[in-house]
C-alpha cells in the first residue's frame, strides 16, 4: 500500500526545509530501502519524527489521512492515535473535541492506551466537564492492566481527594510502586513525573517523614527524565521540568538550614 503513495510523498519531500524537518525528509527518502509494514507503521514513523517542531499543515492532513484510512479498516490503534495528534496539537493547535471523538472510538473497542487517554481528558476537562469519577474508572482499567501513566495518576487523585478520600500516605505509596516496577523503557517517560511528586512530598513531609535529602535526590533525577522527555518533543513537561529545578532550590535551603553552625577558636 506505501509503494501506491509514493507520488505524494515526493511531492511532501519537496515541500519540506531538510534543515528544519531532518528527521522527516530523511524518514521519507528511507522508504525506498525500507519497509514500513503498511499505512499505520508509515503514519506513526511521521508522527514521531521532528517531535519539538510544529508540523506543517499540508503533512499533518497527509498522516491524518493515512490514520483514517486505516480506522476504515477498523484498526483501534489509528483511532487512538488520531486522537493523540489532534490532542497534542502537532499542527500548531489543539483540538480536544476530535481527539476525545477519536479516542471514545478507540476504548469503544477496548484500546487499553485510548481509556486511559480519555481519563486525562476527563481529569483535565478536555473538551469535557472535569469528571474524576469517569477519569478514576479510565485510570483504573489502564492500571489494572500495567499502565503506569494510569497508576500515577490515580495516586494523584489520593493525593488531592478527587473522587477517593483524599490520602497523601496511599498517594505515595503508589508513586513508589511505580518506581519499584517501571521497566528501563518505561522509565523514560514515567519517572519524571513520578520522581518529581515523590520530590516534592518528601520536602513538605506530606505522606511520609520530611526527607530533604531523599527529596534533592528526586528533584536531580526527575530533571534529567523530565529534560530528555522535553528534548523528546514532550513539550507538556516544560513546566514540570521548572518545578523540579526549583524544589532542588528549596530542598538545599532547607538543607542549609540544618547544618550546624561551626564557630572556629584559634589560640
Amino acid at each position: 500500500m506505501v509503494l501506491q503513495l509514493d507520488g505524494t510523498l515526493d511531492e511532501i519531500r519537496e515541500q519540506l526545509d531538510p534543515e528544519e524537518f531532518p528527521e522527516t525528509v530523511e524518514c521519507l527518502e528511507s522508504l525506498e530501502n525500507e519497509d514500513f509494514g503498511g499505512l499505520y507503521e508509515l503514519a506513526t514513523a511521521l508522527v514521531n519524527c521532528d517531535k519539538t517542531k510544529q508540523m506543517p499543515q499540508f503533512l499533518f492532513d497527509f498522516i491524518v489521512f493515512l490514520y483514517k484510512e486505516c480506522i476504515g479498516g477498523d484498526d483501534d490503534r489509528a483511532m487512538c492515535d488520531l486522537g493523540a495528534l489532534y490532542y497534542m496539537g502537532r499542527n500548531g493547535e489543539s483540538d480536544f473535541a476530535e481527539a476525545f471523538r477519536y479516542y471514545e472510538m478507540a476504548a469503544d473497542k477496548g484500546n487499553r492506551q485510548a481509556q486511559e487517554n480519555l481519563g486525562y481528558c476527563y481529569y483535565y476537562g478536555r473538551n469535557v466537564e472535569v469528571d474524576y469519577k469517569r477519569a478514576f474508572h479510565y485510570f483504573a482499567l489502564g492500571a489494572f492492566d500495567g499502565h503506569l501513566n494510569s497508576l500515577y495518576k490515580i495516586g494523584d487523585m489520593y493525593r488531592n481527594g478527587y473522587y477517593v478520600e483524599k490520602n497523601p500516605q496511599e498517594a505515595f505509596r503508589i508513586y513508589l510502586h511505580c518506581m519499584g516496577t517501571m521497566t528501563e523503557e518505561s522509565e523514560q517517560y514515567i519517572a519524571g513525573p513520578v520522581l518529581l511528586r515523590l520530590g516534592q512530598m518528601m520536602l513538605d513531609g506530606e505522606g511520609t517523614e520530611r526527607d530533604l535529602r531523599g527529596a534533592l535526590v528526586c528533584f536531580q533525577k526527575a530533571e534529567a527524565f523530565l529534560y530528555n522527555m522535553v528534548m523528546d518533543g514532550e513539550i507538556e513537561y516544560r513546566r514540570s521540568l521548572n518545578s523540579a529545578i526549583e524544589g532542588q532550590a528549596k530542598a538545599r535551603e532547607e538543607m542549609e538550614k540544618t547544618l550546624p553552625v561551626l564557630e572556629w577558636k584559634y589560640d
